[in-house]
């Protein structure tokens, strides 16, 4: 075959990996700040609230690292909802139930009514209401919210605050807009639409 008739393939697998470096370099130490700083409160990791509160209850809720600071929740519409926010480093529960009304039907869950009870670790829940008996280890009231360092969380500076190296309640039964764990581990878990609530 004649030269200039010759095919050239073209290489494939080749990365420039100095163009590579300048645009990731940068990229990966913003997200590693953005990480930290969410870590230490810096930084709201948050999101819309529905604008429907949920029941929760528990036979008894066991938890080391308690920390109880006062925020707010924005719902899509705007609108901010007041809320007690109660951070958990590691939480036990009992006999969990958790119920919403959902297009007029009961949405139910139920999970922990065994031998093995629901965990959770870095548990957040902003919450309207909170009833119970409570037992607190070496508690803090009226800390600044932004020195709180027993769950990792902080609030606002210049707000009320409250800790405990842990918390015991039973009896529990809670008013939430919203929950977010780490981990939620849910042994025997169980939805059901219709019902009874919690």
């Amino acid at each position: 075959m004649p030269l200039s008739e010759s095919v050239v393939s073209p290489r494939y697998g080749r990365v420039r990996w100095r163009r590579f470096a300048i645009v990731m370099v940068p990229a990966a130490l913003v997200a590693a700040v953005l990480i930290a700083l969410t870590a230490k409160g810096a930084v709201a990791a948050s999101f819309a609230v529905s604008g429907q509160q949920f029941t929760v209850t528990a036979n008894s809720l066991n938890g080391t690292g308690f920390e109880q600071y006062g925020s707010t929740y924005k719902q899509t519409n705007g609108k901010e909802q007041p809320v007690a926010v109660s951070v958990i480093r590691n939480a036990t529960l009992s006999n969990l139930c958790q119920s919403v009304k959902v297009l007029g039907l009961t949405l139910r869950i139920t999970a922990g009514s065994g031998s093995t009870p629901v965990t959770a670790s870095n548990l957040v829940v902003g919450a309207t209401d909170l009833s119970g008996n409570a037992t607190f280890h070496n508690i803090s009231v009226g800390q600044d919210a932004s020195t709180l360092n027993q769950a990792g969380e902080t609030g606002q500076a210049g707000t009320f605050g409250q800790q405990a190296s842990s918390v015991s309640i039973t009896n529990v039964r809670q008013l939430a807009w919203s929950t977010t764990a780490g981990t939620f581990r849910l042994p025997g878990f169980h939805l059901q639409v219709g019902g009874a609530p919690c």
